[in-house]
């Protein structure tokens, strides 16, 4: 008798587990006309925002468009490297990998 279980589907580069969460490296566009998910690339997941690049307003409105999306407490997320370049690593407790990529449409 032979294990049906399907095999574990690997997840994108940008996207990893964590011990409580999942840990994302995003690339933000501030300044667009809306905040939304703009695909990815092979590193990362593409990220457009509202907010301009200053006085911290794009790392605010990512974290609240994450929380938003997520529908998670803006505390569970965390800018983790990168909080003034437009690539970024990201913490989100609480969600797990594939909870995520659900959320936001994508297959692994």
């Amino acid at each position: 008798m032979h294990d049906s279980s399907p095999e574990p589907v690997p997840l994108p580069a940008w996207i990893s587990a964590i011990t409580d969460g999942c840990r994302l490296t995003v690339r933000v566009s501030p300044g667009a006309s809306r905040s939304e998910i703009a695909g990815t690339e092979e590193g990362w997941l593409k990220i457009r925002l509202t907010a301009p690049p200053v006085d911290n307003k794009a790392n605010k409105e990512l974290i609240r468009f994450l929380s938003k999306t997520l529908k998670t407490s803006q505390r569970s997320i965390t800018i983790c490297s990168g909080a003034t370049s437009r690539l970024k690593g990201i913490k989100i407790s609480g969600v797990r990998p594939k909870d995520f990529l659900h959320t936001i449409n994508l297959k692994p």
